[in-house]
């Protein structure tokens, strides 16, 4: 195709091939005859080649002619419909949510603390995972609408950041039917008898799992320590060992792993907190995750 194609000369085109004649074309486009036949001859030069031929007191379509009016029936059909598109897409704001999420946090969790926002109409939601600093410092500068994190942020004064609880969920141990059938029987005494799985110490909850287990005089024997929470689960679902995890997320960790709760792990919760940097959020979706929790808890 030439560079000089002009998307008005084949509309004129399409309009003598759909009326027959250059001179109902003419009348269709309230112009002169010979302005409509010089832009069509100006598209069979841009083309190279001829679209239409005399047929009787009319016109006819050309090999090339009939290839040339299917292509601009699609084109100008789309022409068309392109004003509601349009305007339906200005109709429909998406509304938008980009959520920082803490690495240490469960994913589960994360979708179970998000689910009052994702039955809303429109959403667009952006979820980033990473350090807690560095979610910090995007939430500071305003590319995170939201961080939602296993521990309150840590004070900085540099940074003007706000907690919000929203709730907590006590820890219990899972493990696949093999290692549950084990471990249910004698427990907490049985964890001793069975590999465990543990988060990292990078994990906040990991220092209070420790002191249960002191305060309760086991050591277990740990097979394998996961810093990521979704391979925690991931290798516990193998049956690779028992592991905590939030007994909040039981169904949805017997759904994905096919684990089942062996028992609780008394006394240890896990924490949840939205961080924003204002005291009294504006975000309408962020509020709506800070109303439901003081809804249900």
């Amino acid at each position: 195709m030439s560079r000089q194609f002009n998307y008005r000369h084949l509309y004129y085109f399409w309009m003598v091939a759909k009326e027959g004649s250059m001179s109902n074309a003419a009348a269709r486009l309230d112009m002169a005859v010979q302005t409509v036949s010089t832009q069509v001859r100006e598209l069979e030069r841009d083309l190279g080649c001829q679209l239409l031929r005399p047929a009787g007191r009319g016109l006819e379509l050309t090999d090339a002619g009939v290839v040339a009016l299917r292509q601009a029936e699609h084109i100008f059909q789309l022409g068309e419909a392109l004003p509601d598109m349009v305007r339906s897409a200005a109709e429909i704001q998406a509304v938008r949510l980009v959520v920082g999420i803490a690495d240490g946090l469960p994913k589960l969790e994360v979708q179970r603390l998000l689910q009052p926002v994702l039955q809303v109409e429109h959403l667009r939601l952006v979820c980033h995972e990473g350090e807690m600093a560095d979610l910090l410092a995007e939430l500071a500068v305003h590319k995170l609408d939201v961080v939602l994190s296993d521990h309150p942020a840590p004070f900085n004064a540099r940074l003007k950041v706000h907690n919000h609880p929203l709730g907590t969920s006590p820890m219990g141990w899972y493990g696949t039917p093999y290692w549950w059938e084990q471990a249910a029987e004698g427990f907490p005494d049985s964890l001793q008898q069975v590999p465990v799985l543990l988060p990292t110490t990078h994990s906040i909850v990991r220092s209070h799992i420790d002191q249960w287990l002191a305060q309760n005089s086991l050591r277990p024997h740990v097979v394998g320590e996961f810093e990521d929470n979704a391979l925690l689960e991931a290798f516990g679902g193998t049956g690779l060992g028992v592991f905590p995890g939030a007994v909040a997320a039981q169904d949805g960790l017997r759904q994905r792993s096919q684990v089942r709760l062996i028992g609780a792990c008394e006394g240890v919760q896990e924490h949840y907190y939205a961080i924003s940097t204002e005291r009294k959020v504006a975000h309408p979706l962020v509020q709506l995750l800070l109303q439901q929790q003081q809804a249900t808890g």
